[in-house]
């Protein structure tokens, strides 16, 4: 049993949202591709419960835009599409540049320093070209900042917009010379962070997530 069928045992949210949590997950990661058509009866089996929290769960993945549900296929997986990419990188130029201007004043010495030793072991990583690591390190840096900004509807929704383009993110990563410049757009934030410099902060961070939107439109190009 996996990790995340392990996780339905636990009490803490429905049945319904941990299988809609669980299909989720796999359709961002690409296990589940495009195209793909998701058996009620065989997620069934494969997560241990009854059709029906299937069943409400690709009715919350259809909401999302994630599946189509046809007459005669039943659930067909639409995935994260290169225009649904691109349209999160510029939204989140726009938002993470808001994230951090306001999380400026609010970082605490705590997470400063909890911000500079994820930058020195994303160092560390990339001497081991270790992208799955650093991947791990890029999102904590990141949450680390939403949580700061202070606003619960920010924070959410620059989590969700991380999620959903971490399969892009990764292969951006191969990139030539893309992990030295993330490591030194991030020390460019934690320097304005320092500094209480709000308009330093938001414009290096406008900047690192330009940067990360041209690396991920050159693997479509």
């Amino acid at each position: 049993m996996t990790k995340d069928i392990e996780l339905f045992s636990a009490p803490d949210t429905s049945l319904r949202q941990k299988v809609f949590q669980y299909i989720k997950s796999q359709i961002i990661n690409g296990v589940y591709s495009a195209g793909d058509i998701l058996l009620e009866t065989k997620l069934a089996q494969e997560l241990g419960v009854s059709r029906t929290p299937i069943r409400e769960a690709i009715w919350l993945l259809e909401v999302e835009g994630l599946v189509e549900t046809t007459a005669k296929k039943g659930a067909i997986i639409l995935g994260i599409s290169d225009k649904d990419v691109a349209d999160i990188c510029v939204m989140r130029q726009l938002l993470e540049g808001l994230a951090a201007r306001w999380a400026t004043p609010r970082l605490t010495d705590l997470e400063l320093k909890e911000l500079q030793k994820i930058v020195d072991l994303t160092e560390f990583y990339a001497q081991k070209d270790n992208i799955e690591e650093i991947a791990d390190l890029d999102n904590k840096f990141h949450q680390t900042i939403y949580e700061a900004s202070g606003s619960k509807m920010l924070n959410l929704t620059l989590s969700n917009f991380h999620k959903y383009i971490q399969v892009a993110r990764l292969q951006s990563m191969h990139v030539e010379n893309r992990l030295s410049q993330t490591i030194t757009e991030h020390l460019a934030l934690l320097e304005a962070f320092r500094s209480q410099d709000a308009e330093a902060a938001e414009k290096a961070m406008t900047y690192h997530v330009s940067m990360v939107h041209r690396n991920i439109s050159s693997l479509y190009h």
